[in-house]
């Protein structure tokens, strides 16, 4: 493992860096800004469009392969890898929709969108496991802040789509086989294992306060743009002005190390984090304090080490424990260091992957067939939607660590509370899009565009807090899996099935009026009620882990989490 970087500047540019990655990460939600063209250029029904949403979602969370090598490769590299799956997956769908290429066939575009939208779990799980190691105090807040900026990233390719590509898909695709690699090369160097931020320190705090409140201006700021662009005709020069203010709000979390540089604090003596969940003291190998603090005690003599030696065999260790020389390896309690095989035969583990996949599987349906819905119910300008659930998730994402970060350290609350009422709220949104009133769609977007960002924005500090930061990237990226599974169920083979149903009914070339979707929003619906139900048992379940690991209003890191 690469030595870690020492100082408290680091984690704050590390950081300054994601901001820029993850926006390229949401390169995942451009999917309704090309569909339309994709569909007309390749004769493609609607049945057919979903299943290639399906291929959206099923790329995006295919992530353990990225958390395996985040466990054994510097972020970097997991980095590089992303990069070169976005260049030739987005490069195959340009070749497609620019008729470079003619006649592609439809397995090939599936794939090509599944390696294309693989790139985000990689580019994703490197700066989100980086960042939530060296921010290990702040995990909700970490994770807020970052998914957050995903959920903004929708309505930033939206800006660049209408104002600089001329709502060109050909272009955009271009834009993004491109783009995406340039930006991540060009942060690559900058996001890397830090010394962990002490979350004692109060300047931390409100470090995170202008990192917030930078993304709430660039949020507001996107959505008036959005809405000015809508109803205006905005000249060349005056969208290229308000893109370059743009550009200069996404930079504003970099102004926090520029800070620290020009107006340095008073040194204090470092102190690691001594039984973290990823020992990271542990890699800062020339450090003779660390060394001495890690030092086994006497009463387990190098247990963990004899463990961890892949050479040695179960017979030795059996032989070992039973000559006293060992101790035995307890399984470890929730709250502590599990790896994946420990974590996936627990209960908990699945209550939270299931109300995650019910979730944001429901959310996710209404995400890729936005557009569509959009038209059957009289919108002719679907990007205003796209962009006003990009502004409301991203509201979720950031509410959901900031809100969730204040009540388990204050109250002790598990964060999963908030997902059940995230999910009641879904069930009013669902309902308020089959009833096809006019007025409703845009508050239904909204609603669910929030909800959608809470359930993500919980599940990973939960995940964390209850199975630890060892083996978070794969047990994480597990979780993840729920939301193509759920896209293929109620997207790929419910919703288009439905719509083309209607639309044969109509005998149009597309379907109009609430019921192309109403049978798919009662069943979701209905979803989010089971989902709401299982979230209230996690809840009644965590709530010992979350009094343990939060009492006295700050987290407490296990000492029993190495092994």
């Amino acid at each position: 493992m690469p030595a870690l970087k020492a100082g408290s500047r680091p984690p704050w540019v590390g950081l300054g860096a994601a901001v820029w990655v993850q926006i390229a990460t949401g390169n995942i939600y451009t999917f309704p800004l090309y569909s339309a063209s994709l569909k007309t250029v390749m004769g493609y029904n609607q049945h057919q469009l979903t299943i290639l949403g399906v291929a959206n979602d099923i790329g995006e969370n295919i992530g353990i392969p990225a958390g395996i090598a985040c466990n054994k490769f510097p972020p970097w590299v997991v980095l590089s890898i992303g990069v070169c799956v976005c260049f030739l997956g987005y490069g195959v769908l340009w070749l497609a929709v620019s008729q470079t290429v003619q006649s592609l066939p439809f397995w090939l575009l599936f794939i090509a969108l599944c390696v294309a939208t693989n790139g985000s779990s990689w580019l994703g799980t490197a700066v989100l496991v980086t960042n939530m190691k060296n921010f290990p105090l702040s995990r909700g807040t970490v994770a807020g802040i970052l998914k957050g900026y995903i959920g903004l990233s929708a309505a930033v390719y939206t800006e660049v789509y209408t104002m600089v590509l001329g709502e060109s898909a050909s272009k955009l695709l271009l834009f993004l086989t491109l783009g995406i690699p340039l930006v991540c090369l060009a942060m690559m160097y900058f996001i890397r294992p830090c010394t962990p931020a002490s979350g004692e320190d109060s300047s931390v705090h409100v470090h995170f306060l202008f990192t917030q409140a930078a993304s709430i201006a660039l949020a507001i700021y996107l959505l008036t743009t959005t809405i000015l662009k809508d109803i205006l005709s905005l000249s060349n020069t005056i969208s290229y002005v308000l893109i370059a203010i743009m550009i200069i709000l996404l930079m504003a979390p970099i102004a926090i190390p520029i800070k620290m540089t020009l107006f340095p604090a008073n040194p204090k003596k470092p102190m690691p984090l001594i039984g973290s969940s990823n020992d990271l003291g542990a890699e800062e190998g020339d450090s003779s304090q660390t060394e001495s603090l890690l030092v086994p005690s006497s009463s387990e003599p190098y247990l963990g080490s004899f463990y961890e030696s892949e050479d040695v065999s179960e017979v030795d260790i059996l032989l070992a424990v039973g000559e006293g020389a060992v101790k035995k390896k307890r399984k470890p309690k929730r709250g502590e260091d599990f790896t994946f095989r420990e974590a996936v035969v627990k209960a908990d583990f699945w209550l939270l992957w299931l109300v995650y996949f019910l979730g944001v599987g429901s959310g996710v349906t209404v995400l890729n067939n936005l557009a569509q819905i959009g038209v059957a119910l009289g919108v002719d300008d679907t990007t205003v939607l796209l962009s006003l659930f990009s502004f409301c998730n991203f509201l979720g994402r950031l509410g959901a660590g900031a809100v969730s970060e204040h009540f388990v350290r204050s109250k002790t609350i598990p964060r999963t509370v908030w997902m059940a009422f995230a999910q009641i709220i879904m069930i009013v949104a669902f309902l308020l899009y089959a009833s096809g009133i006019s007025g409703t769609l845009y508050a239904a977007t909204a609603l669910l565009g929030i909800c959608y960002g809470v359930q993500i924005a919980i599940m990973i500090p939960v995940a964390s807090e209850l199975f630890g930061l060892k083996h978070f990237g794969i047990i994480f990226n597990f979780m993840g899996l729920g939301n193509p599974l759920a896209a293929l169920l109620f997207s790929g083979l419910l919703a288009g099935y439905v719509y083309d149903i209607e639309e044969a009914k109509q005998g149009g070339s597309s379907c109009l009026g609430p019921n192309c979707f109403r049978l798919t929003f009662y069943v979701l619906a209905s979803m989010c009620g089971l989902g709401t139900i299982l979230s209230i048992i996690l809840t009644i379940r965590i709530k010992p882990v979350y009094q343990m690991l939060y009492a006295g209003g700050s987290f407490r890191i296990s000492q029993s989490s190495n092994h």
